[in-house]
């Protein structure tokens, strides 16, 4: 009987059907693989299918962010500190965006709301960290400290790998036209008055003279902080617009207050549950006691704690 390899054998019918039930699936597919055009429209179908069940319930929303008590447009000097800000490209080492996550609490703060960057253009979220996050650092530290570490870094973190900017304290600040910026920006939704882009350039030079009579300016702009921010009162430096940015972030919205405890009932059912007590806690924090041992419960489990008090 002579020998017949395999690759020589001749299929027979049970074969020959396998093969076409097999393959008979995948028709089409290859079919549409092999046609570019084909492909193409029914790719740019789907496409639009996607965007149009996601983009178009937006037109039926007045706002997609839940306003928070205490949020308001930055001031011109706030708002000139953060073009520094931007210009230097300190947004490539700090985010600006605490996350709820229980490491990124306890370091930086409560974490940050939508709210929170309603008016930032553009916005500074993240989560790549080459330094921390700064979106609760106002008034963290004196005006003092931020200058020096400005100034030198490494003088006041020997660790610190950020680049020295000194050169903003001896650099007078000067912005084209304050009112033309702040109203750039009421044309994308911030809520400037008329009278806050008429006074702006006003505005930008009285926040950092504590002798000129800002009762005006505090109260278009609550929480606004006039004084001296780099030290040399006898001028206005790009120092003084960037700590007077710096020194604004995560001060205007109080977190403890009812219309925000309002507004983060949804975001704590995500992450904090609600003891008998009636208080929120973490899910995966742990109760310690006055010498920091953890609290044990009566199945040995270690216990929550509060992280919201």
């Amino acid at each position: 009987m002579p020998t017949v390899r395999w690759s020589q054998r001749l299929p027979n019918k049970g074969d020959q059907k396998m093969t076409t039930e097999t393959k008979e699936p995948w028709g089409r597919h290859k079919k549409i693989e092999r046609n570019v055009a084909l492909l193409g429209v029914l790719a740019f179908g789907v496409v639009t299918i996607g965007g149009i069940v996601e983009i178009a319930p937006l037109f039926w929303i007045d706002n997609t962010i839940e306003k928070v008590e205490g949020m308001r447009p930055y001031t011109p000097l706030e708002q000139a500190g953060r073009d520094i800000y931007i210009r230097e490209g300190c947004y490539v080492c700090h985010s600006q965006m605490i996350r709820p996550f229980r490491d990124e609490v306890e370091r930086y703060g409560h974490y940050s709301l939508a709210a929170e960057s309603m008016y930032d253009h553009p916005f500074q979220w993240g989560s790549k960290r080459t330094g921390p996050d700064l979106a609760r650092v106002g008034l963290k530290y004196s005006d003092e400290w931020h200058v020096q570490h400005l100034k030198n870094p490494q003088s006041v973190v020997p660790e610190s790998v950020m680049p020295q900017y000194a050169f903003l304290a001896e650099k007078d600040l000067k912005v084209g036209n304050p009112g033309a910026r702040l109203t750039a920006l009421y044309r994308v939704g911030v809520p400037y008055t008329a009278t806050d882009i008429k006074m702006a350039e006003a505005d930008l030079k009285s926040q950092a003279d504590p002798m000129a009579d800002n009762a005006d300016l505090q109260k278009r702009y609550p929480k606004s902080q006039v004084r001296d921010f780099d030290g040399q009162p006898d001028r206005l430096t790009e120092m003084d617009a960037l700590v007077a940015y710096l020194q604004v972030l995560g001060t205007m919205v109080d977190v403890n207050a009812p219309a925000a405890q309002e507004a983060l009932k949804q975001e704590r059912g995500r992450f904090f549950r609600l003891d008998p007590s009636g208080r929120y806690v973490d899910r995966h924090a742990v109760r310690r006691d006055r010498t920091g041992a953890p609290c044990r419960r009566a199945d040995g489990h270690a216990s929550s704690v509060d992280l919201l008090q």
